[in-house]
């Protein structure tokens, strides 16, 4: 397995658009963090952007599970880092 970290820019004159697909976005989150792929998520607090850290198989898997986000679709959010992460101190709850 391989932690991932994503930064989700949005585009502020489309949250209209973000903000409708928004909970679609989140029921997938959760069920990203239900089955062990998500490990922390979450806006940034000035609603420019998001991030996020998977944990997943490789970045193939992750491309896909993006693919699958339904921002993804709705195109409200530019990619701005996807990058391979390796944390020195553990999770913890």
């Amino acid at each position: 397995m391989a932690f991932f970290v994503v930064q989700l820019q949005f585009d502020l004159a489309e949250t209209d658009e973000r903000l409708a697909v928004r909970p679609a976005h989140r029921e997938y989150l959760n069920e990203l963090k239900e089955a062990g792929k998500l490990v922390a998520a979450g806006p940034f607090t000035d609603q420019t952007g998001a991030l996020l850290v998977y944990d997943v198989a490789d970045e193939a898997e992750l491309r896909d599970i993006l693919a699958k986000d339904p921002y993804t679709p709705a195109d409200v959010y530019q990619l701005a880092l996807l990058t391979e992460w390796q944390p020195l101190f553990p999770f913890s709850e």
